[in-house]
This record gives C-alpha cells, structure tokens and sequence, in this order.
C-alpha cells in the first residue's frame, strides 16, 4: 500500500484509477453520508464510536450498513501507512441507478470509497485563531454526517474571506457549532458545549473532551449558550477529529479574553495529548 492508494468498491487501486458513473447518486444528489477517523500511532482513534456515528447517519437516510464493524476495520486497517497521524476518509453513497429520479431507486449496490491522508497540525494551533459569527443557514440534520455540504462550504468561505479560520453558527440568538468543527466556550470558569441534537454533529473529538475535562476535574456542562454570552467568554475552542483542540484568540474582530490560547486551553491540550499517547 502507498499513500496514493485508495478503496473503492472491494477493491485497492491507485486513487488516479479510481472512477464512478456519472449516474451515481451521490454524484447527481448529494445521496451519501461520510465518516473522518483519525489514527495516531498507527492505532484508529476510537474507532467504535466512530462506526456508531455511522450508523446513525446511515439510518437518517435510510441506507443499511454494508458492512460490520469487524469488516469495516478490516478494509480500512490496509490504508494506514506506517505510525504517522493520520485520517482515513470513507464515504458511502445509495449507488448508481439505471436514471436520475429523486426517489430511492430499487436494488442498487452502495458505492464505498475510503482513503488516507496525512493529519498536518495547524500552523496556529499553538498561537490561536480568528472566527467570525453568522445566522446558520444549514438544514434540519446536522447530526447526520451527510456529503451534502454546500451550506457548510459558503459558511467557512465566508470566514475565509474575512481572513478567518472558521465560522461559528448561531440559529435563534444561540451558537450551535462551526461550520466544520464543535465549539466550546469558558464562560464564567465553566467550559460549555452546546447539547447534543439535530442542530450539530455529535464530534467524536467532542466527546473525548468532555470525559477528560470530567475525569480531571474542570467543570463542564452541556448546555447552549447565546451569542451574547458567547461575547463574554474568557475561552473559545473549535474542535474536530483532524483540528483537535483550536483555540480562538478573536472573534468577531474583538479579542477573547486576553488575546491568547487560555490556561483551560493548555490543561486540556496537554491532557488530550496524553491522552493520545496512552492508547498506544
């Protein structure tokens, strides 16, 4: 195996022989759902709990699972090179039907594509970065990790415009999360995360979070939070399965807390760092 090869539909190839019908639906309609799952030190990065996720987003749109657990792991293990960190992509669509017809078309095989590829840590992971906050404009099924994305993609160009790493999502005055990351904020010495629900994506890294901050005694709570409490944070973090933990030095062209990663921040980098390095 080498870098540049890839799965799709049973087989190993070179990503460059790696083709589909125009007719897939994926293709034609954003039919799919996607997985991200991290390795570090050559080990998938709670990898249960990412093959839950997909099951539920393949249950949201009613697309069985075409494989088990067991075999997922077993088709996905061949394209992790070495120890290095890095993420395997998979992506799963309703397949290639015979015409284009909104309705699920009958008898057709799921299309299965992974790849890997390197996790390469942001250049300001240790310094911080910049967000700007919009109205979220996204669908009813954000816990869904469906390939449809184009609201997510205008979101995060829209902050890429305005010389921003993410966008941070607000739906009737309360954040939800980014437009591709979850989003914790201290606010008055509590680190909070809004709940899950059809308005984020159950982040995996999220999680992690949140077991570390409990078993190490930061105080933590899963509860929304308006914009305006947002404001007042002292601490902002994006997260997600190939950021990890970012922190936010400035949001809305206003500084967060002191301009700088905060001590919260560090404790919980190091932690999940740790972490990290005790599953190998």
């Amino acid at each position: 195996m080498t870098n540049n090869t890839v799965y799709l539909n049973g087989h190993y190839l070179p990503l460059s022989d790696a083709k589909i019908s125009v007719m897939d639906r994926g293709f034609l309609f954003g039919d799919g759902i996607y997985e991200v799952i991290p390795s570090y030190f050559g080990r998938f990065f709670h990898f249960e709990a990412h093959m839950e996720r997909l099951d539920n987003s393949l249950a949201a749109i009613r697309l069985a699972n075409p494989n088990s657990h067991k075999k997922w792991l077993k088709i996905l293990s061949p394209l992790l090179i070495g120890t290095q960190d890095q993420y395997v992509y998979l992506q799963i669509t309703r397949g290639t039907a015979p015409k284009r017809d909104h309705g699920f078309p009958e008898n057709t095989v799921p299309t299965v594509f992974a790849m890997g590829s390197p996790i390469v840590p942001m250049a300001e992971r240790d310094t911080g970065v910049k967000v700007l906050t919009m109205p979220d404009s996204r669908w009813k099924l954000c816990n869904t990790k469906a390939i449809t994305l184009l609201a997510n993609i205008l979101h995060r160009q829209e902050a890429i415009d305005q010389n921003c790493a993410e966008a941070l999502l607000v739906k009737d005055g309360y954040v939800t999360e980014g437009a591709a990351s979850n989003v914790f904020a201290v606010i008055d010495g509590v680190l909070m995360t809004p709940p899950k629900s059809a308005e984020i994506l159950p982040g995996i890294t999220r999680d992690v979070i949140l077991d570390l901050a409990r078993e190490h005694g930061i105080p933590c709570k899963e509860e929304s939070f308006s914009l305006t409490a947002l404001q007042t944070a002292s601490e902002i973090w994006i997260t997600s399965s190939t950021r990890e933990i970012i922190p936010v030095v400035e949001c809305d062209e206003q500084k967060v807390g002191d301009g700088k990663p905060g001590p919260i921040w560090h404790k919980m980098n190091q932690l999940f760092q740790t972490y990290k390095q005790s599953l190998a």
